[in-house]
């Protein structure tokens, strides 16, 4: 009886909840949106057509579940001798992750893929489930170079790779209630994946078998090209797409200048061309509203656009904005995958020699991370497509909140560009990893990071860094993507006499991904597999001493070495605290003892100049 009066407490519950969930959803929430007519919702099939997509026969207002989207994209597959279905592998809850083939010789396999010799270009949706629009614009845009025929020339031009949906599991914890800040679909999946890890945190340490799954992909398919396709959040403005990648300061120049020079004018044509508002990626320094400036990152390798940028693949991030009706955000996520493909194919000779170029850059120093410069004179600036806001007292928050009017306001505003390298490393010729490491050297791996097996004992005289700062990260006080984070500290280089058992590892730097595993390996990276916490047992102490024991050694200590008795009596001296301190006395002198543990805080991958 109680168990059954405890089944209808929550069904009544469950009731009222979805009751309350209704009576919400009825309130205006978001900012008004101007009205859109552009030229691009000509690309639409009617409803009733044969091959509508499920977003075309939903009146252009929702998106269709994964089920869903496999079937009808393998029964466009089954229709058309130009695609191939392919599954990259399995999600956590055990979905395939579907990758779809497009070329002009129907290619099944890299091989045969290759030898049309057209350019390839790689773009995913999903990464973030509920910001969906690149699956539904893929859909279309797969349906019309194949079955329809009306972009079949692209096929001539370019082969395209298509995730669908990357975030598989996170796609299916879907509901009206996602992203309060985004208009549509009506149903949106969820930002993480079940375990709540972030997709797009974790290209650099690989800890999802979807991003695995997909970096595997990369290294077989060996793309030109690859697109991340997002929605973005913040604050209003008049841009319906926005982009980056990371510009000719980071680690692929060549690349960036290519962008610059035949991508960036031809997809923002196009997409001005049907009704669109392109622009550049938008952060708000201030995190309210423009007045502080755009924000304009240097994104590490942890990433997509980052990622690509440190292993020299040409890569760019959509993220349409999220205030801007669904159906206008998938036919600006079509013209811009349209407009990629066709920029590729006819500039694929000066788009290769631009990654040849960057893969044989082998950057000395590297920088590892990036800040707005110090000493910068009068900041650059911009002409800013915005939307007028204004503050209003919140009797809610207890200060000023920003409202959106739609109108729209051009304005200039400044760039604050963090473009100037924090931290710059030494590239190492090699790393040394030690056997015990070799799940270290396994992770490089992933990355498609050429490693050479030891099969001896041998012996190599190299660097190593003592981390005598390093510690938890006091910035981030909960877990971060699933571990804890750390910084190094200032590390202290010195000089070891390395043994390497049969299973250990090197690495050369001397390779196309040699930068990439410099971010990785070098602890004063924020991506190293270093301050992602793979090393944490190197910062565990083990053993201790005795007062006992340690008293009358140091009294010896002194009595052989009159510097060091020197060098204690002035640490006495200029130090209050130390000198109040009966332990730290004492652990004064184990430390110069042979009883010390001298693996304490040293980092074990060796670095050979």
């Amino acid at each position: 009886m109680p168990r059954c009066l405890s089944l209808l407490t929550l069904s009544i519950a469950l009731c009222a909840s979805v009751a309350a969930a209704a009576e919400l959803s009825s309130l205006v929430l978001l900012p008004p949106e101007p009205a859109w007519r552009g030229a691009s919702r000509s690309l639409a099939l009617d409803p009733g057509h044969e091959w509508a997509t499920p977003f075309e026969q939903s009146g252009l207002e929702d998106s269709p579940s994964y089920d869903d989207t496999v079937a009808w994209l393998q029964r466009l597959v089954k229709a058309s001798p130009q695609l191939e279905m392919l599954s990259l592998g399995k999600s956590g809850e055990g979905r395939d992750l579907w990758l779809v083939l497009a070329s002009g010789n129907g290619a099944s396999d890299p091989r045969s893929l290759k030898r049309n010799g057209r350019p390839t270009v790689l773009a995913q949706a999903g990464i973030h489930s509920g910001e969906i629009d690149g699956k539904d614009a893929g859909m279309m845009l797969l349906r019309d170079m194949t079955v329809l025929g009306t972009k079949s020339y692209l096929l001539e031009q370019a082969n395209f790779l298509f995730v669908p949906i990357l975030n598989v599991d996170g796609h299916e914890r879907s509901s009206r209630y996602s992203r309060i800040n985004q208009r549509g679909p009506i149903q949106q999946g969820w930002r993480t994946n079940r375990r709540n890890l972030n997709l797009n945190r974790d290209y650099a340490k690989l800890d999802i078998p979807e991003l695995r799954h997909l970096i595997d992909a990369i290294n077989h398919w060996q793309p030109d090209f690859y697109l991340d396709l997002h929605v973005t959040d913040g604050v209003d403005y008049q841009y319906d797409a926005t982009y980056g990648y990371n510009g000719a300061h980071a680690w692929s120049p060549a690349i960036s200048d290519w962008i610059d020079e035949f991508f960036q004018p031809h997809v923002e044509g196009l997409l001005r061309e049907m009704g669109h508002v392109p622009g550049p990626l938008v952060f708000s320094a201030n995190g309210m509203d423009m007045s502080g400036g755009n924000y304009v990152w240097t994104a590490p390798p942890r990433f997509s656009n980052g990622y690509g940028d440190a292993r020299q693949l040409p890569t760019v991030l959509l993220e349409n904005h999220s205030l801007k009706s669904f159906d206008r955000r998938v036919f600006g996520t079509y013209l811009f995958l349209q407009g990629c493909l066709e920029t590729v194919g006819a500039n694929a000779q000066a788009l290769r020699a631009a990654t040849l170029a960057d893969r044989a850059r082998r950057a000395d120093p590297v920088p590892v991370s990036w800040q707005v410069a110090s000493d910068a004179a009068a900041p650059d600036s911009m002409d800013f497509l915005g939307i007028r806001s204004y503050a209003e007292p919140s009797e809610i928050m207890g200060v000023d909140v920003v409202r959106w009017t739609g109108e729209a306001l051009d304005e200039r505003i400044i760039l604050i560009r963090a473009s100037e390298a924090a931290i710059s490393v030494e590239r190492p010729a090699r790393y040394y990893i030690p056997t015990v490491w070799s799940d270290i050297a396994e992770r490089l791996r992933w990355h498609g990071i050429k490693t050479q097996l030891v099969t001896e004992p041998t012996i190599v005289e190299c660097e190593m860094l003592r981390l005598p700062d390093a510690g938890l990260d006091d910035q981030n006080e909960n877990p971060y993507e699933g571990h804890a984070r750390l910084v190094p500290g200032v590390p202290v280089a010195e000089r070891h006499a390395l043994l390497l058992q049969p299973g250990s590892h090197i690495v050369e730097t001397d390779q196309d991904l040699g930068t990439l595993a410099v971010l990785l390996l070098q602890p004063e990276s924020p991506d190293s597999f270093f301050q992602w916490g793979f090393f944490l047992e190197v910062l565990q102490r083990t053993e201790y001493f005795e007062a006992y024991a340690i008293e009358p050694m140091a009294r010896q200590m002194m009595q052989e070495d009159p510097e060091l008795r020197a060098a204690f009596d002035r640490r006495l001296s200029e130090d209050e605290e130390f000198a109040g301190d009966p332990t730290a006395r004492l652990e004064w002198f184990y430390e110069r003892s042979a009883y010390y543990d001298g693996e304490y805080r040293l980092y074990p991958i060796g670095i050979g100049r």
